[in-house]
């Protein structure tokens, strides 16, 4: 019988291997996950990424239950709940990165130093309430985290993002380790200028348009942003 979701298996797996190769996650610390119609596939518990195969990546639902003889990673409660709060998730990125988890490690957020802030959807990134690893309270604190958020710090534990896909959780990932690196770094030289809201507002606004291509780049929406005079435009 063909293994269900094979390319989305496979596509889980070169995530965790990318997260170990960018810096961004150490061993198997970190976790991956994608939406399905029937609820979500995850990266198994303990398993090296180096050695994981499609059929060991876990089939969930949305109610806690699994299929297969591999069990889920022990994070899988947050990627659910995720996937049940926030319909606009297809994809989740749970890395211990040595930043973001420094930052975390001093329960701090990253402020609007920085207008790419803005990647985790609002004028802030910011970090949870410390709970156990694993646990429903640590699941319910990282939700108020990423209220109106794509991603968040996880209080002396790492950061959580989600995406549209799979790439796209990893370059949120990537982005807010980052970020992360560049705020520690600034707090060494002084006290970072913080962007106000306005700025933030405006920041977000043209994010709206940022990365797309062609015709939504018109600049008919405020604040988008300008494209320059194609010459060979008819």
């Amino acid at each position: 019988m063909a293994l269900a979701y094979l390319e989305l298996r496979e596509g889980i797996i070169h995530t965790c291997l990318e997260m170990n190769r960018l810096g961004i996650n150490q061993g198997t610390s970190g976790n991956v996950s994608a939406r399905t119609p029937e609820g979500f596939l995850i990266t198994p518990s303990g398993v090296p990424y180096d050695r994981m195969q499609p059929e060991q990546i876990v089939a969930m639902d949305l109610d806690g239950g699994y299929w297969g003889e591999s069990l889920p990673s022990s994070e899988w409660r947050m990627h659910q709940d995720i996937y049940r709060e926030r319909a606009e998730a297809q994809a989740v990125v749970h890395t211990h990165s040595t930043y973001a988890t420094a930052l975390s490690c001093l329960r701090q957020g990253i402020p609007a130093f920085h207008y790419m802030v803005s990647v985790a959807g609002g004028a802030d990134l910011r970090c949870s309430s410390y709970a156990t690893f694993a646990t429903a309270e640590l699941s319910d604190a990282m939700l108020a985290a990423l209220h109106q958020r794509s991603a968040c710090l996880l209080a002396n534990h790492g950061m959580i993002c989600f995406g549209e896909n799979l790439a796209k959780a990893l370059w949120r990932a990537g982005e807010v380790e980052a970020l992360a690196k560049q705020y520690f770094i600034a707090r060494q030289l002084g006290e970072p200028v913080i962007l106000d809201d306005a700025e933030m507002q405006r920041v977000l606004r043209r994010f709206k348009t940022y990365g797309q291509q062609a015709k939504a780049t018109t600049g008919a929406e405020a604040d988008a942003i300008e494209a320059p005079v194609r010459r060979d435009a008819a």
